[in-house]
């Protein structure tokens, strides 16, 4: 019975599991692609339901329409879900590459890469999304400090919109917040493994 030491290049570490932790990260995988997939198509729903979004009102004698433009919030949404869709697409279809070659390295620039670019895009999401229910928030209520009248009052179908928008992107937010999650696990992961295999003595024993 004999016992080796693996080495491995700085930027890649070799990972080697036992079934229990197969299986562990086969589910792993399979819940990244589903969280991915999910923040892709709630993402793009958001953006669809904004964008689309308008409503023409008669004002006495002067024609009114109401449209995502009016508002920067809301601009800045629809960039936002427009990234996090496109990031989140590509994304997936990574996964399920990685999962069809089953790749035993892990690059670790690569990790980083993928790590710091689900935290932006996340980050960037809630942004978008405060500053959307801020937005909302002064046409539902108004602001009288400022005399900033309540317009939901007369566009209430375009208020509506807008909020179920904003509600699919909070769930679209929601999935890139756990997909960062994970992503800083597989991240950190790669870690403990190297320390472990550089605290292994290459040696060879046989018994």
């Amino acid at each position: 019975m004999s016992y080796s030491g693996v080495g491995s290049s700085p930027g890649n570490v070799a990972v080697s599991h036992g079934g229990k932790m197969k299986l562990i990260d086969r589910k792993l995988k399979l819940t990244e692609l589903l969280l991915r997939c999910s923040a892709t198509a709630l993402a793009l729903l958001a953006l669809i339901l904004i964008v689309t979004n308008t409503q023409v009102k008669q004002i006495f004698t002067i024609e009114k329409r109401a449209k995502y433009t009016d508002m920067k919030a809301l601009v800045f949404l629809v960039v936002a879900n427009g990234i996090a869709a496109a990031y989140s697409l590509l994304q997936s279809v990574r996964c399920v590459v990685g999962s069809m070659k089953g790749s035993v390295l892990f690059n670790k620039p690569l990790a980083w890469a993928i790590f710091l670019s689900d935290q932006a895009v996340a980050y960037m999401s809630v942004a978008a999304i405060a500053a959307s229910a801020e937005s909302g928030l002064i046409g539902i209520r108004g602001e009288d400090e400022l005399q900033w009248m309540k317009v939901c009052n007369m566009f209430g179908k375009f208020c509506n919109r807008a909020a179920g928008g904003t509600a699919s992107a909070l769930l679209a937010s929601v999935a890139m917040v756990f997909v960062s999650s994970i992503s800083a696990f597989s991240l950190f992961r790669l870690y403990g493994g190297a320390t472990a295999t550089q605290r292994q003595p290459n040696v060879a024993v046989t018994k």
